[in-house]
């Protein structure tokens, strides 16, 4: 590990420390609050109790005083005691007197509670002018002169008099107003109480919307990988063409792509991930518009899809006619991740069905070739769970998800929160269309806004598939060169592949299916002077057989050079077309000596990570402090030395396919070219030169016009296509789950820093 990654290590932890630190000293001053807060409640309501019990005395000493005393002291408060209305009425029985319960009505009452009668009091009018501590004679006679009331609308029992305004009390209002007496009677009180309050309503807007980016509320993820769009209209009158770029939307996500300028066909090639919500409609709205710089953008077309009619976990290649509008669009659209259990990827509620394996078998059996399925296999990978990712998030715990990808199809599993042994505990199954394909497995951390960070990947050939047997595979980083971060992170897996040999070996003799999302990549000098040390390595070896040749035609050993010529003179007297393809099964026969003999091709064994090879880290961006002028001026150079490392890059890896194919690192590869050299030995053999080259000279001149629509192809190299190269062995090659030995590391250490 380097001092770069170290120094980070120990500020990650200082961090995780730091943040449990601030935790602990908030929790305990949520405590402190809360016990000082319960104290001052506390006095407060032995301070309010005693006040009450002081006026209970002075209302009873009220009570003992002459009437005329409280007639006095009734006409100074009358003002006050207007703006107060009972809040609770109940019935009286009726055998009370009638001039007290008037009296009481027309009264405040002590005890907040007013008894009325219903018969006096359903049309009873109040004027402004009549005082409420009127006598009780003056009430009776009120009542019991109903004949004499006007044709007035009077108001209902227990509600105000027109034209009269009072202050009514709510439960909010008598609540501030206590608050308001008690921050006024203890002012620090109140001013600790402000803080406490702002703290926990920002700390709980922040658990808020932690919970609501955490909680996993989506039921599937739609993943979209927008290929291309073909015959959109010309908005451009001048250049007769346009500027596409497209708008998704699902429920409440949106997407906007990139622009492609000035064409009519544009291949966007972008992939992002939508959120399916089980209340939400499940159509997916696509739009296509022409930018324009100065004016409104330009409506090309649109569509819909039902997603509620595609088929969950697989992978749906859309050809989409636009409406309002002309052209088509592809996509691939994928439904997978679900969050529900009992579904056909829940690994815990799946039976296993022996017929269903049986009629999977006898579907792909070797001589059934004109089934109506379009893929040569079929994959069943099981996806257990995790162990010892790395920490992503402050807390020292991730989120992890695993993407499984296949060709062009891709599935995910379910997001497991706050752990680093995730058990996801699903099943998968994909339609296998080339058998030379490898199956991609990646975990990522789901971050906010649902944004990934990458913990591990691992890359496993179909054709090193062992059926039915579940272990651990230790994952990589990006570069597919060491071990990925964590303490050792690995995957438990269980896979089995079905598929018809003899419609492989047809299928592998044909184009590969491109992959869509496969970028080229950008330069780098790092990967340039890996190339070039690639292409070194191949042309070193015909050097050497080129140096051998060379020491027979000098001499150099003679009776090496004397054995040489007897063998060219045979060779040229007796030479036939049948005997190319035959020196190349001697080749062949003696790889495959060697092959069974040492076991396969070295950068297929399991390394530990003190085998691994240093690479330099060269992803820092050193042009960042360069003049913007300068960067123009490399601009060019960049292109085109681009295209140089890729050419390089596909001339070393077509090489380093036939060096593997002739040493059986993929032995069906290897079988499939022996038996087209048989093949080719016989009807070479058989068949005189001369015909043969007569025979593929109409065929190259007569396919245009008997086969307008196949797509011209050499058999030979699409089969070196399949034949993984050296990049590709070392993404493949696999970790030893175990822990490497502590002393070897530690020489390690000793020999580089020597």
């Amino acid at each position: 590990m380097s001092d770069k990654e170290n120094k980070l290590e120990r500020l990650k932890n200082r961090l995780i420390k730091l943040h449990e630190k601030i935790n602990n000293r908030v929790e305990d001053f949520q405590d402190q609050m809360q016990t000082k807060i319960e104290a001052k409640i506390s006095k407060l309501k032995s301070n309010l109790s005693e006040d009450r019990s002081s006026n209970g005395d002075r209302e009873t000493n009220s009570d003992d005083k002459d009437p005329t005393d409280e007639t006095s002291s009734n006409s100074t408060d009358t003002q006050t005691d207007r703006l107060s209305i009972p809040s609770v009425i109940i019935d009286e029985p009726m055998n009370v007197d009638p001039k007290q319960i008037c009296k009481e009505f027309l009264t405040v009452e002590r005890n907040g509670v007013l008894y009325r009668r219903c018969v006096s009091t359903s049309n009873l009018a109040i004027d402004d002018d009549c005082s409420f501590y009127s006598s009780s004679e003056s009430c009776l006679s009120r009542l019991s002169s109903s004949d004499e009331r006007t044709s007035e609308i009077r108001p209902r029992a227990g509600s105000l008099p027109p034209g009269s305004k009072r202050n009514i009390p709510t439960p909010n209002n008598t609540c501030c107003e206590l608050l308001e007496k008690i921050g006024n009677r203890f002012p620090r009180l109140m001013r600790k109480g402000d803080s406490i309050h702002r703290y926990l309503l920002k700390n709980t807007r922040l658990s808020d919307v932690n919970k609501r980016l955490k909680a996993q509320i989506w039921s599937s993820v739609v993943t979209i990988v927008l290929v291309e769009a073909k015959n959109l209209p010309a908005m451009d009158v001048e250049t007769r063409s346009s500027d596409p770029y497209c708008k998704f939307r699902l429920g409440n996500e949106k997407y906007k792509s990139k622009v492609i300028w000035k064409t009519l066909h544009p291949s966007w090639l972008e992939q992002f991930d939508l959120h399916l919500y089980d209340d939400q409609e499940q159509i997916l709205e696509v739009t296509v518009w022409d930018k324009d710089k100065q004016t409104k953008d330009d409506f090309l077309g649109r569509c819909a899809i039902d997603l509620s009619r595609l088929e969950r976990e697989k992978t749906h290649n859309i050809w989409q006619e636009l409406e309002d509008g002309n052209g088509q669009i592809f996509l691939l659209l994928t439904i997978s991740g679900t969050t529900q259990s009992e579904t056909i990827t829940d690994l815990a509620s799946y039976r296993e069905n022996p017929r269903d394996i049986e009629i999977i078998e006898r579907r792909y059996t070797w001589y059934r070739l004109n089934e109506t399925t379009s893929g040569v296999g079929w994959l069943c990978v099981k996806v257990y769970g995790a162990k010892g990712l790395a920490a992503a998030d402050l807390g020292g715990k991730s989120d992890p998800f695993c993407v499984l990808e296949l060709g062009n199809s891709r599935l995910q599993t379910h997001t497991e929160y706050k752990t680093l042994t995730p058990n996801w505990m699903k099943i998968f199954t994909f339609t296998v269309k080339d058998i030379s394909s490898i199956l991609e497995l990646t975990v990522y951390d789901e971050d906010h806004d649902h944004k990934v960070e990458f913990l591990g990947k691992l890359a496993v050939p179909l054709l090193n598939i062992r059926n039915g047997e579940k272990r651990w595979f230790a994952l990589k980083d990006k570069k597919m060169r060491a071990r990925a971060k964590g303490n050792y992170p690995q995957i438990l897996l269980e896979m089995s592949v079905i598929w018809n040999p003899l419609k492989a070996a047809i299928r592998v003799v044909n184009p590969i299916e491109p992959k869509y999302m496969h970028q080229e990549a950008k330069f780098k000098r790092q990967l340039f002077i890996r190339n070039v040390m690639r292409l070194k390595a191949i042309i070193m070896w015909f050097l050497e057989f080129g140096k051998i040749l060379q020491d027979c035609f000098e001499w150099e050993s003679r009776l090496r050079s004397f054995i040489g010529l007897l063998a060219w003179l045979a060779f040229c007297y007796n030479y036939q077309m049948w005997m190319m393809p035959f020196l190349l099964l001697v080749f062949f026969t003696r790889n495959w000596l060697i092959y069974r003999l040492t076991g396969g091709n070295p950068l297929l064994i399991p390394v530990d990570d003190d085998d691994l090879q240093a690479e330099e880290d060269d992803e820092e961006e050193v042009d960042k402090e360069e003049k913007k002028s300068l960067k123009e001026r490399l601009q060019a150079i960049q292109e085109v030395t681009q295209t140089v490392q890729n050419a390089i890059g596909y001339v070393a890896s077509l090489g380093e396919a036939v060096k593997n194919l002739m040493n059986f690192t993929v032995p069906y590869l290897s079988y499939i070219a022996i038996v087209m050299l048989i093949g080719a030995m016989i009807v070479l053999y058989l068949i005189p030169l001369r015909y043969l080259l007569m025979a593929w000279g109409i065929n190259k001149f007569t396919r245009k016009i008997l086969r307008p629509h196949t797509i011209p192809n050499n058999e030979v190299l699409d089969l070196l296509s399949r034949v993984p190269d050296d990049e590709t062995l070392l993404d493949i090659r696999e970790l030893k789950p175990h822990a490497p030995n502590e002393n070897r590391r530690d020489a390690r250490k000793k020999h580089k820093a020597s």
